[in-house]
């Protein structure tokens, strides 16, 4: 209910993903329940794959998060979360407000065994691929721990639901050579090292888009800035070569007879592939959906949602957690005693 375009493009994506999508069981919509049945009526749908579930309130964009959560108890945003945590669900998605999403999510859910802090992944494009860039904003003060688990569980990820069979993991600095760096960077480094993960070391800014990796590991801080940057610089681009493409009809000439490049380049920046963040290291998929998404966008997020579920993602992340932990920190004996 609190995307920018309200339900409208979450009903026409559930109905989409139940009709592409075998694997998904069952989708319950949650929110204001007349509005629901109303976007509903007359659609073909398989009802008994999908439930609407009543919640008085909402949560916009203007609350503040932790307050939504306490003070907005029967919330879409909460109800849908209290029922991963109640398992009657097995994920939850939303185009709302980020920051409720995310406290609910931690104060519901918690955090998988092993796991201290989460971090907020989602999909970018590369030169001829795509990459994993995590933490997008869930953990701006991150510890060096936090970034070699972020790691494992971005490749984690990176292998089950993109498909790369042994995805190369970096972590974002200022400079390629291990000894550059802040202190985080340093010891995650070091860490990183020694972790199970495919680590080729750090990389730079300017080869993020390089296909140098499969995943990139930084603190919530920094790739909320970088994130915010591309999507600006994006649309910088984009605005200048409207504003040049259709200054004349010679330009406007060219354009039309590159129309077909256009086309493809759009498709490849087209953020409705990727289908949102999700929220690696809480007890239960969670993925957050912009609030700008359309129905397509979120169509893709319930797939990844489906993916996440089927390939055992949390399960694997559990693992592999566990087992690097105690790799670094190994049970010392117990003390011999005398008699």
């Amino acid at each position: 209910m609190g995307g920018d375009h309200g339900p409208q493009p979450v009903v026409e994506a559930a109905a989409t993903a139940l009709a592409l999508y075998p694997q998904i069981e069952h989708i319950f919509l949650v929110g204001i329940e007349k509005e629901l049945n109303a976007l509903l009526a007359g659609r073909p749908l398989d009802r008994k794959r999908l439930s609407v579930v009543h919640a008085s309130e909402v949560v916009t964009m203007e609350d503040k998060a932790v307050e939504a959560v306490r003070r907005k108890r029967d919330s879409s945003l909460s109800r849908a979360v209290d029922m991963v945590k109640d398992g009657q669900a097995s994920a939850v998605l939303s185009p709302g407000n980020t920051g409720a999403f995310m406290a609910a999510a931690l104060i519901k859910l918690r955090t998988l065994p092993g796991v201290d802090r989460p971090g907020l992944a989602t999909v970018m494009p590369s030169q001829h691929g795509r990459f994993l860039i995590l933490d997008l904003g869930a953990n701006a003060d991150a510890r060096p721990q936090h970034l070699c688990d972020y790691g494992i569980m971005g490749e984690i990820y990176a292998r089950q639901i993109l498909g790369v069979p042994n995805p190369r993991v970096g972590l974002f600095s200022i400079g390629t050579e291990e000894m550059k760096g802040n202190e985080l960077t340093l010891e995650a480094h070091r860490l990183l090292k020694d972790s199970p993960v495919n680590f080729t070391g750090n990389i730079e800014g300017h080869d993020m888009f390089a296909d140098k990796v499969d995943v990139i590991v930084t603190d919530g801080f920094t790739g909320n800035a970088v994130l915010k940057s591309c999507e600006a610089t994006s649309r910088l681009i984009y605005n200048w070569m409207k504003e040049d493409l259709t200054q004349n009809p010679l330009r406007k000439l060219g354009a039309w007879l590159a129309k077909g490049a256009f086309e493809s380049l759009r498709k490849k920046a087209n953020p409705d592939e990727y289908g949102g963040a999700i929220l690696l290291g809480v007890n239960g998929i969670c993925i957050k959906a912009h609030g700008k998404a359309s129905a397509n966008a979120i169509c893709s997020a319930l797939r990844i949602a489906a993916d996440a579920i089927t390939r055992q993602v949390n399960t694997l992340i559990v693992e592999e957690i566990r087992l690097t932990h105690e790799k670094e920190h190994p049970a010392q004996p117990a003390p011999a005693t005398v008699a």
